[in-house]
């Protein structure tokens, strides 16, 4: 695996990292102010948007791109270290048409949307007109078993009804969001182990029936675009609204979460690296016991272990990358459960340190790290949870001895212990 940068790549990265230097940072205070006092969306959003489509650094995540359709056509490897730049600040994604969940519903529907879908949807997602939201997880399932979901699609003539609560929607309150892919039950009748109960199907948010019922604030952060939790009574859609086939949601959330992934866990490491930058600079800058704290020996361990961490973190993601575009998603599963896993535990674990250099004025707004703590704790849900993640890397592992069973024993024990025939 060879992990250099194309020379498009590399161009494509100064680039952006200049962009985010000379005009998303100096716009940071001036979002939290502006989305602190509940003005959404922001006037300079869509500004940077507007200069970032004129620089081309737009819509970097998606590979299959259309010859008409704007974007770089980035592979997944091409477009981690990007991922990553726009990381460092939370709001940076949406500048470039790259943010969640959009950009997995573009995938989605590029991979699947019927013509008529695909004009009247991905095409005003593919130029930043509209935003979306993806209606997975219910208060009343585990939805880490995603075969738990209730909410009920119904055939009803020439229409589908729909009827069911979602939790934790990202993206729903955003005045922009024009429509929801919500994944529900088809065919009650098959078992409830089935992987072929579940569809998917889009919702346009106007849709009478369908509702917000609050913005779920996330360990006391609320934010803007909402994690929501939305009520579908008799929601009724054309039959043409069903994406892909019926009974085909569960191949559709795969194709959707293997790169989102990626996306994410590449800006988790962007946000660490920040994170690490200001405990670099605090250790530097403030004293105890007539010392800097980065003449403290456990400081300077907790600096070392966070670059090795880091960096560590960074190859295992490129290599699920890089497993993903040569041998795509489906063999990349075991993979994507791992980086997940990592860079979910690296973010609270990072962000952890460098709150406590900083004392107190780390649990305060006067840093972003509050909230990347915050972030980190709830990624170790998003997109499923530690233990699931770990359930199939573990699974896999035991599949492997399976296979090599007795191989181990021949290999590394002496003859002499070895059983007689």
């Amino acid at each position: 695996m060879d992990f250099d940068h194309s020379a498009k790549v590399q161009r494509l990265r100064a680039q952006l990292a200049d962009f985010m230097r000379f005009y998303v940072e100096p716009a940071n205070a001036d979002w939290h102010r502006d989305a602190g006092a509940g003005r959404y969306p922001l006037p300079l959003i869509e500004r940077l948007k507007s200069r970032a489509f004129s620089e081309e650094l737009w819509n970097l995540f998606l590979p299959g791109l259309g010859d008409n359709d704007p974007g770089q056509r980035l592979s997944n490897i091409e477009y981690a270290p990007l991922a990553e730049i726009m990381g460092r600040i939370h709001w940076a994604p949406e500048v470039f048409n790259c943010s969640a969940p959009d950009t997995g519903n573009m995938e989605l529907l590029h991979l699947s949307a019927t013509p008529a879908q695909r004009a009247q949807w991905l095409e005003p997602l593919l130029i930043g007109e509209i935003r979306s939201c993806f209606a997975m997880s219910e208060p009343d399932a585990a939805s880490s078993d995603a075969r738990n979901i209730r909410t009920t699609i119904t055939r009803d003539g020439d229409d589908y009804v729909i009827n069911g609560r979602k939790w934790f929607i990202t993206g729903a309150l955003h005045p922009n969001c024009r429509v929801a892919i919500v994944m529900g039950v088809t065919s009650e009748h098959l078992e409830p182990n089935s992987l072929q109960r579940h569809s998917m199907i889009l919702v346009p948010m106007d849709t009478p029936g369908l509702s917000i019922a609050r913005n779920i604030p996330i360990m006391h952060y609320h934010s803007p675009e909402g994690h929501c939790e939305m009520i579908f009574r008799d929601v009724r859609v054309p039959a043409s609204n069903l994406l892909g086939e019926e009974g085909k949601g569960f191949k559709l959330a795969q194709d959707r979460l293997g790169p989102g992934r990626v996306h994410h866990c590449m800006r988790t490491i962007g946000q660490c690296e920040v994170a690490l930058e200001l405990m670099c600079e605090r250790a530097l800058e403030r004293k105890a016991f007539g010392k800097h704290l980065a003449d403290f020996a456990n400081i300077q361990d907790w600096i070392a272990e966070s670059r090795l961490e880091i960096d560590q973190a960074r190859l295992l993601v490129m290599q699920a990358a890089h497993r993903m575009d040569r041998y795509g998603n489906a063999a990349a599963r075991v993979d994507v459960s791992a980086i997940k896993l990592v860079a979910a535990r690296l973010q609270t674990r990072i962000v952890d340190r460098a709150m406590q250099v900083f004392g107190a004025m780390g649990l305060t707004p006067d840093t972003p790290l509050s909230y990347l703590w915050t972030w980190g704790r709830a990624m170790r849900f998003l997109d499923g949870p530690d233990e699931v993640h770990l359930r199939v890397v573990s699974r896999a592992e035991i599949a492997k001895a399976k296979t090599n069973a007795g191989r181990n024993a021949s290999q590394f024990v002496p003859p002499s212990l070895l059983m007689p025939d």
